[in-house]
C-alpha cells in the first residue's frame, strides 16, 4: 500500500476506496474505443469493473465490438477473481496490435455478466473515451485500466508499485 493517497477532490473517487474483489457493475457511460480510423467498441452498457488501487476498466459487450477487425491471440492469463482471460489482437487496413484488448469467455461465479465483452488497453488503441473525456493509460504493460479526471491514485503499475 502507498505512503500516502492523493487527495479527492469534488466529483473525483480514489481508487484506494474500490473493492477487493473487485466490483463489476453496468454502466450507462457512452465507451468509445477508436483505431486505425475506425470505431472497435461503442457502447452505453459496459461493465465497469473497480478494483483496489487499479483504474476503473470498462468492458464492452460482444454485440457493441466490431468483432470483424478483431482476431483471437495466443496466449492468455489468469485472474484470482475473474478466471481465463483471452486475448485479442487488432487487425485493420493491415495493420495488427497485438493484444488490444482481453475478455473472460467462461468468467467465475460473480462474474458472468463480463462473459464475451472485451476490454481493451488504452495505451494500445489510438483513442479511448469516457462520455466524451480522452482517457489516460495506466502505466505499466500488464493492467489496462482508464485514467479520467473522476479518479485518482496513486495507480498499481506505476514505477514502484510492484509490492503493493
Amino acid at each position: 500500500m502507498p505512503a500516502r493517497r492523493d487527495p479527492v477532490g469534488p466529483g473525483q473517487e480514489s481508487v484506494w476506496d474500490y473493492p477487493r474483489p473487485p466490483s463489476a457493475e453496468v454502466t450507462p457511460r457512452h465507451v468509445v474505443v477508436e483505431f486505425g480510423g475506425r470505431v472497435l467498441a461503442e457502447t452505453r452498457r459496459a461493465v465497469r469493473v473497480c478494483e483496489t488501487s487499479h483504474p476503473p476498466v470498462f468492458y464492452v459487450p460482444r454485440a457493441d465490438v466490431a468483432t470483424d477487425l478483431l482476431q483471437r491471440a495466443g496466449g492468455g492469463s489468469w485472474c484470482e477473481w475473474k478466471g481465463a482471460a483471452t486475448y485479442w489482437d487488432a487487425v485493420v487496413d493491415g495493420r495488427r496490435v497485438a493484444s488490444i484488448g482481453w475478455s473472460y469467455e467462461q468468467p467465475t461465479t460473480g462474474f458472468e455478466h463480463l462473459a464475451g465483452a472485451i476490454a481493451f488497453y488504452p495505451a494500445r488503441v489510438e483513442r479511448a473515451t469516457v462520455d466524451g473525456e480522452v482517457v489516460r493509460p495506466q502505466a505499466g504493460g500488464f493492467y489496462g485500466g482508464w485514467i479520467t479526471d473522476e479518479v485518482v491514485g496513486p495507480f498499481k503499475g506505476e514505477p514502484g508499485t510492484l509490492g503493493w
